[in-house]
């Protein structure tokens, strides 16, 4: 269902009944993305939503910030006051920024493959100029050139040996975006443009669940010095895992989700 949020269209879906779990998808990822989730978890309600830029939501935002208070009025307009958050990749970066802003609103939070963004004001510039760099080539090429480029890149090698069904579905939700949108989410919601939420780590009081691939050095780093902040944590490293865990090993990271759900029913 479409969710408006002022002159914005947010694509939901909601599936099953429990407690409800919000999921926020990574970069050229969408609702399709956590689909699976519902046989690991069907003690759940599922509430899956296709962040701006990505699927079927239309929404022009201005920033990370913007998008959180977006989100925030979906959630109150679907009738949700408290609920447990998960987020991958881009998806992460969002959930966790929305846990720093609306505490309230967040059970527990669980982040798969995810950055508080970056400390150094000179690798953020580097960052936001890159960003804008692969911006202005989405927008000049065919969605196909992107995507072959995105396929190619060292955060997904772990993925090429997957079936050949597995990878053509990925590929398929990467070429079922938008070229607008995806630039628009670079630009506005990029590791970069996003404030930095490193010195807010402390901040978060909420049972938090990371997961990290262990072909995945960079972001293994990234969630070691997380927990050194977040004060109630959990720390998962996932064998035969790269980035995306949820795809290159969907059973180990549902059972991982589901145990750590079950331990903090509301």
């Amino acid at each position: 269902m479409f969710i408006e949020v002022d002159e914005h269209k947010y694509w939901v879906e909601c599936e099953g009944k429990g407690e409800p779990l919000v999921i926020l998808h990574g970069f050229t990822g969408s609702t399709h993305t956590f689909r699976f989730l519902k046989h690991y978890l069907p003690d759940y309600q599922l509430i899956r939503i296709d962040l701006p830029g990505h699927g079927r939501t239309k929404a022009t935002i201005s920033s990370m910030e913007k998008c959180i208070d977006d989100v925030s009025i979906v959630c109150k307009k679907i009738g949700l006051t408290k609920f447990h958050l998960l987020g991958y990749s881009m998806g992460g970066r969002t959930a966790l920024s929305f846990a720093k802003k609306y505490p309230i609103f967040v059970q527990s939070l669980i982040l798969e493959s995810a950055t508080p963004g970056i400390e150094n004001d000179e690798e953020r510039k580097k960052r936001i100029k890159a960003d804008e760099e692969l911006a202005t080539f989405i927008l000049e090429n065919p969605i196909e050139a992107f995507v072959d480029y995105w396929e190619e890149i060292p955060l997904f090698f772990s993925q090429k040996h997957l079936p050949t069904p597995l990878k053509k579905a990925i590929r398929e939700e990467r070429l079922a975006q938008s070229r607008e949108g995806l630039a628009l989410s670079l630009r506005t919601m990029g590791t970069g443009t996003m404030p930095s939420l490193w010195n807010h780590l402390s901040t978060i009081l909420c049972p938090v669940c990371i997961l990290v691939g262990e072909s995945d050095k960079k972001f293994i780093q990234i969630g070691e010095k997380m927990i050194s902040f977040i004060q109630n944590n959990e720390f998962h490293v996932i064998k035969n895992s790269g980035h995306a865990i949820h795809v290159e090993q969907s059973e180990i990271f549902g059972t991982i989700v589901n145990e750590f759900l079950k331990q903090r029913r509301m």
